[in-house]
């Protein structure tokens, strides 16, 4: 539960430093979004996206996203705000997360790939580990508690989106590069990649009981399928459908229909 404890000021530069991170992200996707940087997010996607796209309209998410996250910057620096295990918990990994989304968009712009692969991999682990980490936390927060709205919901839908953005963006530097290996068609590659997708995200669903990270995964999945119906791949879009209907009917299966039954014996939040 949060804390009525006021933060020291070595926690204090911590929060500020998130705030700082969090400004450093939105206004580099904002730049990006008019090529003031380079190329475009879109423009890096749609270079070499023929085994697996998104259409374009998914990438909306970002609006709510960035809303999630400012809200969550400017949670720490109110004089109201306690320190918290949540807070305390994930402000260094939410940092290096936010700095992580800021500098792929600036690696896209520069068509830097190989960069923007490690920086978007390494921005969902350094979100995804914690969120695993402190299950058992995140379940003792109760409906009203506002580190449930405003540190696990803004950084759990950041981590949703990178989870099916993630393989995306390796699909699209594989295949622009030639290195989709010649095992499989691109199709059966991309089918493997959505199925990954779909089952990691379950298992970190079951484990958080976080329905704010799922969502994103399935609305990324239900992108994949109108994109790819609309150029013709049948058996990807359903594929994708599929997997976006999985995910959404067993997260909130998982997320409403066991929330009472903690993984301890209590019950949750």
């Amino acid at each position: 539960m949060s804390s009525i404890v006021r933060p020291t000021p070595a926690q204090m530069t911590r929060r500020l430093v998130v705030v700082g991170a969090t400004v450093f992200a939105i206004i580099a996707g904002q730049l990006q979004q008019f090529g003031d940087l380079g190329q475009t997010p879109a423009e890096f996607s749609a270079d070499s996206d023929a085994t697996l796209r998104v259409v374009g309209w998914a990438f909306a998410i970002w609006g709510p996203i960035y809303l999630g996250l400012i809200a969550y910057a400017l949670r720490q620096v109110l004089p109201r705000t306690g320190e918290s295990e949540m807070i305390g918990r994930f402000g260094w990994p939410s940092i290096l997360a936010l700095l992580g989304i800021g500098s792929w968009i600036v690696a896209a712009a520069l068509d830097a790939e190989v960069a923007t692969i490690v920086l978007i991999f390494g921005s969902l682990a350094v979100l995804v580990i914690p969120l695993l980490k402190n299950a058992a936390l995140i379940w003792s927060l109760r409906g009203r508690d506002m580190d449930r709205w405003l540190v696990a919901w803004p950084l759990g839908a950041l981590a949703g989106w990178l989870t099916i953005a993630s393989p995306v963006n390796l699909l699209t530097v594989a295949t622009g590069n030639g290195d989709l290996p010649a095992t499989f068609p691109p199709t059966v590659w991309a089918l493997l990649a959505i199925a990954g997708v779909a089952a990691f995200t379950l298992v970190v669903t079951w484990r958080t009981r976080l329905l704010a990270y799922p969502l994103p995964v399935s609305w990324g999945l239900l992108g994949v399928f109108v994109a790819e119906r609309a150029r013709g791949n049948e058996t990807l879009a359903l594929g994708a459908l599929g997997a976006s209907l999985v995910v959404l009917v067993a997260a909130l299966w998982i997320t409403l229909g066991l929330r009472q039954r903690h993984p301890g014996g209590s019950a949750g939040g």
